[in-house]
């Protein structure tokens, strides 16, 4: 798929919640210089009105599965593969009528990168309550497309710059997390973490450190024992078989900087365990991927920021560094298969 002659991997962007700041970024997007072969995947309708109320010139040609080529975006101009919005959205304000929209995009966006059509997924905001209003149960992006992919155990990765972090758990309420955490599930994502390290990223024996789940790691049992009877023996059994992989190590002090120079993934075992030290670092730069599937995507680490949607506000760096990163794991991984 990827031109060997150009090396310029072909990226498809879904447009996200029509109310949202998703079609802001895009619209943004389409004034910036880049050397990026970009297709954007929504209403044409809805970019050009979005881009009107923005007093932003843009440019649509629409394409198809005919006519799917190796154009490079220019300044003021978009592909776009049409989907048509079920009812007409206006910025900040919700529809369930539009989730069909939606979800469209996600499955058609889905099937084109598993054709190779496509080299990268890259995804901005959705809403995921609107989604579960419409009776569609709906964790989040990592979730469905894993289904779509057929994978049981996709893994969020969350990176900015050298910092790395995969949850074990994801989308799932605090409580309960502890039930759901267990050697196998933790063995299973240390595995895909180490696959799609060496295959997407180029780093082939990743130095992995691994988070326990209680205060100060349990503290020897006594501020709980996930450690001693989960996480601890397989870190101890994965050293022996010559993973690269140490913890349990308490959360309050494992991303020190000194630690981090050691440390080229971590595993955490919940979502605000390491999202808060990562995003304080690099909000706005970090990057969202799934692992584990048959696609690359990535995704920007901010939600739909309803309140910004028409303004002008919104910002592109997130969603620059997500297209970055598609990018470079393309790249990789063609590097990796010609070698």
């Amino acid at each position: 798929m990827i031109s060997k002659k150009n090396k310029v991997p072909r990226i498809l962007i879904t447009a996200g919640e029509p109310a949202g700041i998703g079609p802001d970024l895009i619209i943004k997007l389409s004034q910036i210089e880049h050397h990026y072969d970009l297709t954007i995947i929504g209403d044409p309708d809805l970019l050009n009105e979005r881009a009107k109320l923005l007093s932003i010139p843009l440019r649509i040609t629409t394409i198809s599965d005919d006519n799917i080529s190796n154009v490079i975006s220019n300044k003021n101009f978009l592909k776009v593969l049409p989907v048509k919005l079920r009812t007409k959205s206006a910025p900040g304000i919700l529809d369930v009528k539009n989730v069909a929209y939606i979800i469209d995009m996600l499955n058609i966006a889905c099937k084109y990168c598993l054709e190779n059509k496509f080299d990268a997924l890259v995804t901005t905001p959705i809403q995921k309550s609107i989604i579960n209003d419409s009776g569609i149960i709906f964790s989040g992006h990592t979730e469905y497309l894993a289904k779509i992919c057929n994978i049981n155990l996709p893994v969020m990765l969350l990176a900015c710059n050298e910092f790395r972090i995969a949850l074990v758990t994801t989308h799932l309420p605090l409580s309960d997390v502890p039930k759901t955490i267990s050697s196998e599930r933790i063995k299973n994502i240390i595995d895909i973490v180490i696959n799609d390290m060496s295959k997407r990223f180029g780093i082939t024996h990743p130095r992995i450190t691994v988070c326990g789940l209680n205060p100060h790691a349990g503290e020897d049992g006594y501020l709980g024992t996930e450690e001693e009877k989960i996480i601890a023996p397989l870190i101890n059994a994965l050293i022996k078989n010559g993973y690269n992989v140490s913890g349990p190590v308490p959360a309050d002090t494992a991303f020190r900087e000194e630690e981090r120079q050691k440390t080229d993934v971590y595993i955490c075992m919940y979502h605000d365990q390491g999202l808060p030290v990562l995003k304080t670092l690099g909000f706005g730069e970090t990057v969202n991927i799934t692992l584990g599937l048959p696609i690359i995507r990535t995704s920007v680490d901010h939600g739909t920021a309803l309140q910004l949607a028409g303004t002008g506000d919104a910002q592109c760096n997130s969603l620059l560094a997500a297209i970055k990163m598609a990018e470079t794991m393309a790249l990789n991984q063609l590097h990796i298969k010609s070698a």
